[in-house]
């Protein structure tokens, strides 16, 4: 059984369902005009919100070995709270980092949520986490640039989120909750009708989006690891989760990077999913030579931070992960460089870099180090 929800989480989630609701008309009048373009029958529409209602399930992607305050990892913080936390409990974020009362994130969430949680007795735990809605089931998740790993959380959790088309801290005009749909679905069906480009799919029109959402998501989950990672950086339904996430109770399945395999990272990840009864699952991951990082993509940087840090001459999720750690543990010696902030955001960018331009990893080119 899932957790009551909070009143600030009921709230929350009635907020943007009153948004969605009074602007319904607007958006049911785009999707009966992509419709009629695109030649696709109300009764096919139909079938696709039933497949969202009862398959679309949310994933929430994480880093696995950052390291928390307490110095810990997030493998190892997950393995031992059983519980995934907001940004506001771990004060970590791939992301803003501003989860603090008057920080940029409190602010913006105060106006997505209509101040729900700024209510008096609200505590951090209560605040939302962020992931976002697996709808084209893509091997290295829907929203790669916010972790190598992501949990799947189970379908009936998707009710207790709210949605936004792209990313929340943005502004965007179109959001919703899985009752209240329709201004998503709108934007979603726009974009795949006048850019046949969408949620990182080429080449996707609205009639092969109807098929996909009609005959896809109710598919039992496949192993992600011989499938091509989508490198989708930038497009994605953001989803935050009004609700405490259990991964005994609401977690299906843990899809992680290979380059976490046969290390300290690696057997908490398996330990966790043995003890909550998850499914382990690895993508195909993203590795690339230090020498190939370019510098015309995240900046003039991102090169000398790549060879810094390289195993055997290549990055990958571990390498720039370990990096990570060593600069919370002795900020100074990186120093040269800049702050421990600045050297985390750079880190940050670097993993966009290798989602972006990575080849599948090769788990016999470890490092034997790890």
């Amino acid at each position: 059984m899932s957790h009551p929800l909070t009143n600030a989480q009921q709230l929350a989630i009635q907020h943007i369902g009153s948004y969605a609701r009074a602007r319904k008309d607007d958006a049911e009048s785009i999707i009966q005009e992509v419709l009629a373009m695109s030649n696709i029958a109300d009764v096919t529409l139909g079938q696709a919100i039933k497949s969202i209602n009862d398959h679309a399930r949310v994933a929430l992607h994480f880093h696995p070995d950052r390291l928390n305050s307490a110095k810990k990892s997030i493998a190892e913080a997950l393995l031992e709270e059983g519980v995934y936390k907001s940004q506001f409990e771990t004060l970590l974020s791939n992301g803003s980092v501003s989860a603090y009362p008057g920080g940029q994130r409190d602010v913006w969430e105060e106006q997505l949520f209509g101040g729900a949680y700024q209510t008096e007795g609200t505590t951090n735990a209560e605040r939302p986490k962020y992931g976002a809605l697996n709808l084209m089931l893509h091997p290295d998740g829907p929203a790669p640039r916010f972790g190598s790993c992501y949990l799947l959380l189970r379908p009936h959790m998707t009710s207790r989120c709210t949605f936004t088309y792209m990313d929340s801290h943005q502004g965007p005009e179109e959001k919703g909750t899985l009752e209240e749909f329709s201004l998503v679905l709108a934007a979603l069906l726009q974009d795949a009708f006048q850019n046949e480009y969408a949620l990182g799919e080429r080449e996707l029109t609205p009639g092969k989006l109807m098929k996909h959402l009609t005959s896809k998501l109710s598919f039992p989950l496949q192993d992600p690891s011989d499938r091509l990672v989508r490198r989708n950086l930038n497009h994605y339904i953001e989803a935050q989760v009004h609700s405490v996430v259990s991964l005994k109770e609401d977690t299906e399945a843990l899809v992680a990077d290979p380059s976490f395999q046969e290390t300290k990272t690696g057997e908490a990840l398996e330990q966790l999913c043995r003890r909550y009864d998850i499914r382990l699952y690895w993508h195909a991951g993203f590795a690339l030579d230090a020498a190939e990082v370019p510098s015309d993509f995240r900046g003039p940087a991102m090169p000398s931070l790549a060879r810094r840090i390289a195993v055997n001459g290549r990055i990958d999720a571990y390498a720039i992960g370990a990096a990570a750690a060593e600069v919370a543990r002795n900020p100074d010696a990186w120093s040269d460089r800049g702050s421990a902030k600045d050297m985390l955001q750079e880190l940050k960018l670097l993993w966009h870099v290798l989602v972006r331009y990575g080849t599948p990893y090769n788990i016999n080119l470890r490092s034997n180090n790890k």
